[in-house]
């Protein structure tokens, strides 16, 4: 990022390919839209270059790029005046699919299908940290940097989160209306 910000901007291509899918996991896991979240990556590597000038080097880039990804993503919503997520079961199922059995798939589908709920019945900020930190494997110092927090309460967040995750989870097991 920096030899972008120095003016080689043939180099955000390297960084487009090192991080888009991580990017585009990111919005999806938030949004559930295939085409939105595909149209947030871009977005995010065109403010890259527009906002080159404010990337310092003293942190580590990814955690920068994940703050212009939150802002993104904030500023999407606001614009659109929803915080409502549509879901894909179809790509969720075939995200997380596998070679085993029929059976197996299907209960594989069914639990993911019901984890997705849990995780879209949560506050957003319960859902984001759970995002960063499971699925996008964010250490909790570099989801502190970029939530403006300590790491002990990216801990908090993180364990709050999972509780709830689990309260939900089970409730939505329990309630044969929910499979």
């Amino acid at each position: 990022m920096l030899q972008v910000k120095e003016g080689q901007l043939d180099k955000l291509g390297l960084l487009f390919e090192r991080y888009n899918k991580s990017l585009y996991g990111f919005f999806y896991r938030l949004t559930l839209d295939r085409e939105v979240s595909e149209d947030l990556v871009q977005n995010v590597f065109l403010r890259m270059m527009k906002y080159k000038h404010s990337y310092k080097g003293d942190g580590q880039f990814k955690t920068w790029m994940y703050h212009m990804a939150r802002n993104l993503f904030a500023d999407h919503y606001r614009k659109n005046k929803k915080m409502g997520y549509k879901e894909d079961v179809e790509v969720t199922d075939k995200y997380f699919r596998n070679e085993n059995n029929a059976e197996s798939n299907r209960i594989q589908r069914e639990e993911m299908d019901l984890l997705q709920h849990a995780m879209n019945q949560l506050t957003f900020e319960k859902k984001e940290v759970l995002i960063l930190s499971k699925y996008q494997e964010m250490r909790y110092k570099d989801i502190a940097d970029l939530l403006g927090i300590t790491e002990s309460a990216v801990k908090v967040r993180i364990f709050r989160a999972l509780k709830d995750l689990k309260m939900v989870y089970m409730q939505l097991e329990a309630t044969p209306s929910a499979q």
